[in-house]
Formats: structure tokens, C-alpha cells, sequence
């Protein structure tokens, strides 16, 4: 069994709500639109932004084989992230069952910065509203996430 170790002022985490909404980008894509993330600031480590797993696009993330062990947080699990023919190997993970002094993470979902974009967009007051439009928007290539919504006007009669 893998030791745990807890928390403490020679290995210090925080853990706190991040106070913007954030987006994750992938391919030209958001894959994740949150208001709710966390972020956790561990040692002498870059802080890592933990989103809930009800505001990622699991659609496009396919569960691997990897699993590491930090001593701190548990066991993580690792998602590749697949998308318009590309895809990000592992680029994803999760601490499903982190040990007690971490449950604020369990079941959310962290990105390698370095396989995709994350940003700050701001504060939404209605993030549902906000990632709803997104998806439904062209993202510059000629494409959308989602089906474009239907028309909400008839089309002009020939006179």
C-alpha cells in the first residue's frame, strides 16, 4: 500500500475557489466552461486549476490505462483528449478517491497546460446560458460543437 502523507507546513497545500470563469481550449474548441474551479497550490509546484466534472465536455475525453500516485492527493487517472482527428495523450487527470486531507478535488478534472489552453473570460453570472452559445457558435473554421439551432424567423417568401 502506497504511503500517505498529509499536508503541513514542510509540504504545504491550499486549496481555493477560483474566482473567474474559466475555459479550457482544445483544436479550436472548449472543451470546458466553468465559473466553479478550483485551484490548488501544492509546494514548490505551478498551481493546478481543478474543474468539475459536470462542466468538462466528457464527450471528448476517453478514460487510458495510466494511473500515478502523488503521496499528498491518492491515486490519479488520465483522460486523452480526442477532437477533430487530434488528439492530446493523457493530457487530462483525476483523483477519483483522493486521500481525506484532498476531497475537495475528488471527481474534478485537471488539464496540462501544455496540451491545451487554459484562460480566464471573465465572470458569468449564468455559465449554463454562456457555455450554451459557445457551443453553439462558429469557431472561426467554419464549425460549431453543436448542430446550429434552428431558424427563429421564417424565411422570406418569394413575391
Amino acid at each position: 500500500m502506497p504511503e500517505m502523507k498529509v499536508p503541513g507546513p514542510e509540504h504545504p497545500i491550499t486549496i481555493s475557489a477560483d474566482p473567474r470563469r474559466l475555459q479550457v481550449r482544445y483544436a479550436g474548441h472548449v472543451i470546458a466552461d466553468s465559473a466553479r474551479a478550483l485551484t490548488l497550490a501544492e509546494a514548490g509546484y505551478a498551481p493546478v486549476t481543478y474543474f468539475p466534472r459536470e462542466d468538462v465536455a466528457m464527450a471528448y475525453l476517453s478514460r487510458t490505462d495510466r494511473v500515478t500516485h502523488c503521496p499528498y492527493k491518492g491515486e490519479a487517472r488520465y483522460y486523452t483528449v480526442l477532437m477533430d482527428g487530434r488528439f492530446a495523450e493523457n493530457a487530462v487527470w483525476t483523483y477519483e478517491e483522493p486521500y481525506p486531507a484532498m476531497d475537495a478535488i475528488r471527481g474534478r478534472l485537471a488539464f496540462y497546460p501544455n496540451q491545451v489552453e487554459i484562460y480566464a473570460v471573465g465572470v458569468a453570472e449564468h455559465p449554463d446560458a454562456v457555455r450554451e452559445a459557445v457551443e453553439h457558435t462558429d469557431d472561426g473554421a467554419g464549425a460549431s460543437q453543436k448542430p446550429p439551432w434552428p431558424p427563429n424567423a421564417e424565411l422570406p417568401r418569394d413575391f
